[in-house]
Formats: structure tokens, C-alpha cells, sequence
């Protein structure tokens, strides 16, 4: 039996939630013919050796004997701006990487990342781990099979029910940036079109410091695609129902909703109407359990040669370049086109 050894870098609250799933790999592929080990590290060592204690794997004390320790894959899940050295490095090591997003603090800097990737003929897969979601994977395969015949308007929403801290949003590039790059991947991974326009409107109505680090906690984009279909993207960091995640796609011959199931955090005013009477998701790590815990197989099986790139860094950065648009328009007051100028002169 292969072994397939992982290291991680980062094991913060996403990080964490990596290293256990990663840890449960065997259970999950219970059959295959490898193994899969864990090796990590952290600059908060005391809490990095913790998780390793707990979960069975091996703590190294910096990114340079982890890398040096022979790994098959490489986890980054530290802080954005520290992606483009811990990926150039995972590259370097001519080994896989899989990245939480962005791939850097903005487009401008993901750039030279991508041209360095694609230079050195590395694979990176990117964090969007909706594009592993059951509904979301389920919506994509009706489109493309022609079951909801043309799309005349998509719906997207993602509210968090109660904001991160100040001091995160102050760092974070805004909620677009932030929350909707999810929306706006997924959107374009799903119709297969880009998105072309974007017209945003914000506002704040709770906590006065969010806005004072520049930052809005509600936000509607308008989006157009390329081939004139328009869709609305919403966001929010106040949504005290529950963490509420859907998209509604409405077409010509049938319309269909992710995320609307018993834990969806919405309630019917209609008389003798129940449903849903589950509880409501609190987090996005609920939300998308299965999502990450997908992920972190699509990544094992892409450093098996066993599949595709599932989210190559050129298509986190296209949903980023789309960000960019949203954020710009919510400071100008006008809709602005989205740049579609190639990652890098190959492409």
C-alpha cells in the first residue's frame, strides 16, 4: 500500500478544520490502495503541536522541514497574504498545492503568481469548495443537460449570521471580496459564461466600526453575463436567522434552488405552511461539511493523476477580477465593466 504524505500549513480555524478531514481520508477511502499521513505546521506552536497530538499526525516547526520532509501534496491555509510565497515554495518543491482562496491579496498580485505556476509547470488547486457541493454539482449537471432550457436570471445569496471581527474585515478587501467571490465563482463555473458588468449598492446598519475600517455589512451586486442574462448576487453579515447559502436559477423550461432544504434559514409566511422545520445551519463549515471533506478527495485524487484540476488558480482569479468590479462599483456609484485580459500570455 502507497503512502500519500500531506503537509499543511496553517492550522487556524479553516486550517484546523483541514487537518481533520485530511486525518479522516483513510476512513473516507477505506479500499483504496494508499494511505494517506499528515505532517503540519504553524507559527503558534504550542497549538499547532496540539492538533497534531490530536489527530495523529506529525508536527515539523517550520515551513522549510516540512517541505524538506517529503510530502506528495502541499495544504495551505494561513493568511492571504502569505499564498503567493507558500505556493511559489509548494512549486518549487514540484509537488501539488492546494490553496485556500484568494490567490493573493488582489488581481494585480495574483498575476505574477499565476505566471510562475504556469512557468514552472506546477499544479495548484484553489479553495472554492462549493464547486463540490451536492446541490451545486446537481444544478451544473440540469443546466448542461438542457432541463431548465435557457436561463432568463440567477439569484445568489450568502449571509453570514453574525460578522467576524473587526479587525478581519479591516484586512479582508471587502465583503465582495470576502463573501460574494464565492457567488461569482460558482456562477461562472455553473452557466460556464463570464460575467461582464457589475453594479453594486451597500449599506451598514449595524455595527458603526465596520464601516469605519471601510467596509459595508449588506451588499446586492447586479450582474450581466456575456450573453445579456442578468443575475443579482447579495450578501450579508447580519442575517440572525441562521447562515443562509442558495441560489435560485430560473429558466425557460424549469427553474431549480440550491440550498433550500429542511435547515434553510428562511420561514414561510403562508398559513399551514411548516417547512423547513429543521434547524438552521449557524456556519459555513456546517454548511459545506461534505464540501470540504470533498475537496480535500478531489485533491488527493488530482496528485494521483486520477482526475482534473477541479478549480485551477486562473478561474479564482477571473471570480476575483469580478470582486474587484463589485467593490469598485459600491465606491463609485456606477456599474463597471469586468477586465477579461488573459492571466498569462499562454492563455
Amino acid at each position: 500500500m502507497k503512502d500519500i504524505t500531506l503537509g499543511l500549513v496553517g492550522v487556524g480555524r479553516i486550517g484546523a478544520m483541514h487537518a481533520t478531514n485530511l486525518t479522516a481520508l483513510n476512513e473516507m477511502l477505506h479500499g483504496r490502495d494508499f494511505n494517506v499521513r499528515l505532517k503540519l505546521t504553524d507559527m503558534a506552536t504550542e497549538h499547532a503541536q496540539r492538533v497534531a497530538q490530536q489527530l495523529g499526525a506529525e508536527y515539523l516547526p517550520s515551513v522549510e522541514e516540512l517541505l524538506a520532509s517529503g510530502l506528495d501534496g502541499l495544504v495551505v491555509a494561513t493568511g492571504t497574504a502569505t499564498h503567493p510565497a507558500l505556493i511559489r515554495a509548494g512549486v518549487d518543491a514540484g509537488i501539488p498545492v492546494f490553496c485556500e482562496k484568494p490567490v493573493a491579496l488582489d488581481v494585480a498580485d495574483s498575476l505574477p503568481v499565476l505566471e510562475y505556476i504556469h512557468n514552472q509547470g506546477g499544479t495548484v488547486q484553489i479553495g472554492h469548495q462549493r464547486r463540490f457541493d451536492a446541490g451545486y454539482l446537481r444544478a451544473k449537471e440540469a443546466y448542461a443537460a438542457g432541463e431548465l432550457g435557457w436561463i432568463h436570471s440567477l439569484r445568489a445569496v450568502t449571509c453570514d449570521m453574525t460578522p467576524p471581527p473587526v479587525e478581519f474585515l479591516a484586512s479582508s478587501g471587502g465583503l465582495f471580496r470576502d463573501c460574494s467571490v464565492h457567488d461569482f465563482d460558482i456562477l461562472r463555473w455553473l452557466t460556464g459564461r463570464e460575467i461582464v458588468e457589475v453594479y453594486a449598492k451597500g449599506s451598514n446598519n449595524g455595527d458603526p466600526a465596520i464601516g469605519v475600517v471601510g467596509d459595508v455589512d449588506t451588499a446586492l451586486a447586479v450582474v450581466t453575463f456575456d450573453d445579456g442574462t442578468v443575475g443579482t448576487v447579495s450578501a450579508s453579515r447580519y442575517n440572525g436567522a441562521g447562515h443562509d447559502v442558495r441560489l435560485e436559477i430560473q429558466g425557460s423550461a424549469a427553474s431549480l434552488a440550491v440550498g433550500l432544504d429542511e435547515k434553510t434559514a428562511v420561514r414561510s409566511a403562508e398559513p399551514g405552511v411548516d417547512f423547513p422545520s429543521g434547524l438552521p445551519h449557524q456556519t459555513f463549515a456546517e454548511r459545506f461539511d461534505a464540501a470540504y471533506r470533498a475537496e480535500m478527495v478531489a485533491f488527493v485524487e488530482l496528485i494521483l493523476g486520477k482526475r482534473p484540476n477541479p478549480c485551477p488558480p486562473e478561474d479564482a482569479v477571473a471570480a476575483a477580477r469580478v470582486a474587484d468590479a463589485a467593490q469598485e462599483s459600491l465606491t463609485t456609484g456606477a456599474p463597471v465593466r469586468v477586465p477579461h485580459a488573459p492571466v498569462h500570455p499562454a492563455l
